[in-house]
């Protein structure tokens, strides 16, 4: 997200970057949830456009090894999207779900497993932070004040008291801020 909360992908010095090695923000955001994660949930935006860019097939033979491994991983997880327009998914092991989200949540954290990544836009994670859902966040901000799009913060019904577990900052002034939700 941007330093004021918006959900989208602007420029700045360093986005246009792309390494041929996992920097710190794929190595805390993905590598390092590899073996401790087993199931995402995605908003049906996201969901597409993860498939279209991230799956296997779609890798191009230029592509760094560490995309590969994200492509796998993604791959091996148990994929649910929660949609209401999408009829069909015929990417990995993928299942689509509708209804009360909170009834949907419950369900999902119901069946053993590993940790659960909610991987989608504002509005998915906003909805999901009402429910309650959520243990811990883990936030990518990038330097930038964009004033428009898709707001990652609004209305809550309640607040949410966090405690601040880690805070890296990467080398062109994006911080990954980890943290716990205090209950």
């Amino acid at each position: 997200m941007t330093l004021d909360g918006y959900g989208a992908f602007p420029d700045y010095p360093g986005s246009d970057i792309e390494d041929p090695e996992p920097n710190d923000f794929w190595k805390e955001m993905w590598i390092n949830m590899y073996t401790k994660a087993d199931t995402i949930i995605f908003g049906r935006r996201s969901y597409e456009g993860h498939a279209q860019v991230h799956s296997v097939a779609n890798r191009k033979s230029t592509d760094p090894e560490y995309l590969y491994d994200y492509s796998r991983f993604l791959e091996k997880c148990k994929l649910i999207v929660l949609s209401n327009t999408l009829k069909k998914a015929e990417w990995g092991n993928t299942e689509i779900m509708t209804g009360d989200l909170g009834e949907i949540l419950k369900k999902i954290r119901s069946v053993p497993g590993k940790e659960i990544i909610i991987e989608g836009g504002p509005a998915l994670v906003h909805d999901v932070i009402k429910t309650g859902f959520a243990d811990e966040y883990r936030i990518y901000v990038m330097p930038v004040i964009y004033g428009r799009g898709p707001h990652y913060w609004g209305a809550m019904a309640k607040q949410e008291t966090l405690k601040l577990v880690s805070v890296k900052t990467l080398p062109f002034g994006e911080l990954i801020l980890h943290y716990k939700c205090v209950r």
